[in-house]
């Protein structure tokens, strides 16, 4: 049949309705899930969500993006339902008084992606079923590597206050079955792959996707209730477990054409990557990075 989800069957459609159901209730921090079809953009949609009001919680999922967008607007596309493509609303400057939860600073929000990037690696860990020695690892600022190469990619963006408070909105791509020819091109940076691609024996996105939002909302729920403590909530320590980054010597490309060389040795308090170059210790925020290589 035309146009059915089905005409590829190492590709079925999400379960909308089993996701909710495992997803989305009383005491959960998803408090809506919408599947879609497709559409241009999770993070352009639940972006203007946000600006209209939109509690915390809304959880936008597509099997296809027309105009899906990275890092520094970097095109993210993938054929349909070869991948998780989903985007979260969080309001971490928002009082939740029944939680116990304080607004946190604009300046913890920097830990954010990091915190999506744990949840998304941690889920293909468990999962996945990649081959013996094949580990997940992250790419500071906001890539998961499989194999050294880029298979998942993280955007958070801020978006002000339209009545409900400062809002951040993450969005996660993950490639899951994408094939050889399937990849985009990278002119820079690692090379792209997939799940199926690294060997991974588990490719069913709706499982992957279940744990990686439920991981997302319990690092997220351990942040908030430390006051966005990044060391006190245990987020940090997660992180530097996986980071690639740290104990290598990186060039740092910035706006202007700056750059600098040295070794990444950790990631401080603000989620900032530090990096021991030959004129002393630097430190730089993702928003401040062009490349990092």
């Amino acid at each position: 049949m035309p146009g059915s989800p089905y005409t590829d069957l190492d590709r079925p459609p999400l379960n909308a309705r089993a996701l909710e159901r495992a997803l989305v209730g009383p005491g959960e921090l998803w408090t809506s899930l919408d599947v879609r079809t497709e559409t241009e953009s999770t993070n352009a949609d639940v972006a203007q969500a946000a600006r209209e009001g939109a509690p915390e919680g809304l959880v936008e999922v597509a099997e296809r993006q027309t105009a899906g967008r990275g890092r520094l607007g970097r095109a993210w596309q993938s054929p349909p339902r070869a991948g998780i493509a989903v985007s979260v609303l969080l309001r971490p400057g928002a009082a939740e008084p029944e939680r116990g939860w304080r607004p946190l600073p604009a300046k913890a929000y920097a830990w954010l992606p990091l915190l999506a990037g744990v949840a998304v690696a941690e889920a293909v860990i468990r999962l996945a079923e990649l081959p013996d020695g094949v580990l997940p690892a992250l790419k500071w600022p906001n890539d998961l590597l499989v194999g050294d190469a880029k298979c998942a990619g993280i955007l958070a963006e801020g978006v002000p206050d339209g009545g409900g408070g400062p809002a951040v909105v993450l969005g996660i791509g993950l490639n899951v079955t994408l094939r050889a020819d399937e990849l985009p091109e990278r002119p820079s940076g690692p090379k792209a792959t997939s799940l199926r691609l690294a060997g991974a024996e588990v490719t069913d996105r709706d499982p992957l996707l279940r744990a990686t939002l439920r991981g997302l909302a319990t690092w997220y729920e351990r942040w908030r209730e430390a006051d966005g403590d990044a060391s006190a909530s245990g987020l940090r320590g997660a992180y530097l477990s996986r980071c690639a980054t740290v104990g290598r010597e990186v060039r740092v490309l910035l706006p202007g054409g700056a750059e600098f060389t040295g070794e990444a040795t950790g990631v401080d308090d603000s989620g900032r990557l530090v990096v021991r170059t030959a004129q002393g210790e630097r430190t730089v925020a993702a928003g401040d990075v062009l490349h990092l290589r």
